[in-house]
């Protein structure tokens, strides 16, 4: 994939854009604990950067559709750069911060499903799983090398230069997207004569409507409603259920790390149609299966082999969701159906973030992953035992 020009250039893009993100989370969440001195206060950056899409999600869609993607995600990207470069100024405003966290994250919300729209006009259907795993392990290996990196320059030289090179991350995105020429897509004759969120609704109407989007916004709806509170509260299975330390805990992230980052290149060896149930919904059985176990076993070394089939599970599954979604979607309605998407996942997160938290409070830790392990069970064997009727 990386061997033609338009791919390389998206690839270079996002994978750029993917260093500064991960620079900018870690210096966020460390300083607004440094000036709030509360874990609410760093849980109010993740709010500020989930409701941004909640509410602009479906006029992120419609804009989409209405004008070439790669020019939103161009204006995206110098709207973070200009973020960015105001958060050192304004680092001691945990409001101001909040404010920009919320401004980010609405430069995402265009910028995120406007490139999954760019994908399927530069690869054909049997090349989508192939890209989509180079976008993706380009992302997960990022985050597993820089993430290190980042706490140290935080901890050595302060939070302003993980934010000045997050804003370089966006200037040079944008740069190299400028130069990225793709197929013109079939647009929907209709659209100019309606109004905005006419067409952000029908983009709904959309979804509800047609079997296999309706399918597989179920399957999203399910699978965020286990992820956002077992992975939030993974630090919570490792102190309390596996009675293990920080250092427990880094292990802990790195099975899923490894598993993540080889997923895709086992993936691409298996397959190449993005239309197969089960490579696209036979993940998310796989992940309900090793939450059940985590909160049945207490063992550290076997939570880690399990938490490697778990991100193995989670980057297989979101590469061959996505592409089975960009090659089932039409042209001219890609942007709403992303965007709805990308929607439906983070309200699904946010309510399992808050039910997570008052389950495990109530009932243990352990009650948070059998539920969440049935989420992801019933989302995949839903997917298994209906997707064959509409592909």
């Amino acid at each position: 994939m990386l061997a033609r020009p338009t791919y390389r250039r998206l690839w270079t893009a996002q994978t750029i854009s993917r260093w500064g993100d991960v620079f900018n989370t870690v210096a966020l969440a460390v300083l607004v604990y440094q000036v709030t001195g509360s874990s609410l206060g760093v849980t109010g950056v993740v709010a500020a950067e989930i409701l941004p899409v909640l509410l602009l999600a479906p006029a992120a869609g419609a804009l989409i559709d209405r004008l070439p993607a790669v020019k939103v995600m161009i204006v995206a990207d110098l709207w973070r750069v200009g973020l960015a470069l105001l958060l050192p100024l304004v680092a001691d405003s945990v409001v101001a911060v909040y404010a920009i966290a919320f401004g980010l994250s609405i430069g995402s919300t265009f910028y995120n499903p406007a490139s999954q729209s760019v994908v399927p006009t530069i690869l054909d259907d049997d090349e989508l799983i192939a890209g989509n795993s180079g976008l993706w392990t380009a992302a997960v290996v990022s985050q597993i090398v820089l993430a290190p990196l980042a706490g140290g320059m935080v901890a050595a030289m302060g939070v302003t230069p993980a934010f000045l090179l997050n804003a370089a991350t966006f200037a040079v995105s944008a740069a190299v997207l400028a130069r990225l020429a793709t197929t013109p897509t079939a647009t929907d004759q209709t659209a100019d004569r309606r109004g905005w969120w006419r067409l952000a609704l029908d983009g709904v109407h959309l979804i509800a409507t047609t079997p296999l989007l309706r399918l597989l916004a179920a399957v999203q709806l399910l699978a965020a409603l286990s992820a956002g509170a077992t992975s939030a509260l993974l630090i919570v299975l490792a102190t309390d259920h596996l009675r293990t330390g920080p250092d427990g805990f880094g292990i802990l992230l790195a099975g899923i790390g490894v598993g993540a980052a080889l997923g895709p290149l086992l993936l691409t060896r298996l397959t190449r149609d993005p239309r197969r149930p089960a490579f696209v919904f036979g993940p998310f059985v796989l992940r309900g299966i090793v939450d059940l176990l985590l909160a049945s076993i207490r063992s550290l070394p076997l939570a880690v082999g399990a938490l490697g089939l778990y991100g193995l599970g989670t980057s297989t599954g979101a590469v061959t969701f996505n592409s089975l979604l960009q090659a089932e979607t039409e042209p001219a309605t890609r942007g709403r159906v992303f965007a709805s998407f990308d929607a439906i996942w983070q309200f699904g997160r946010l309510l399992s973030l808050a039910g997570g938290g008052l389950l495990a409070d109530t009932f243990g830790i352990t009650a948070v992953y059998y539920l969440g392990g049935l989420l992801l069970l019933a989302a995949g064997t839903a997917g298994l035992s209906r997707a064959h009727r509409r592909l």
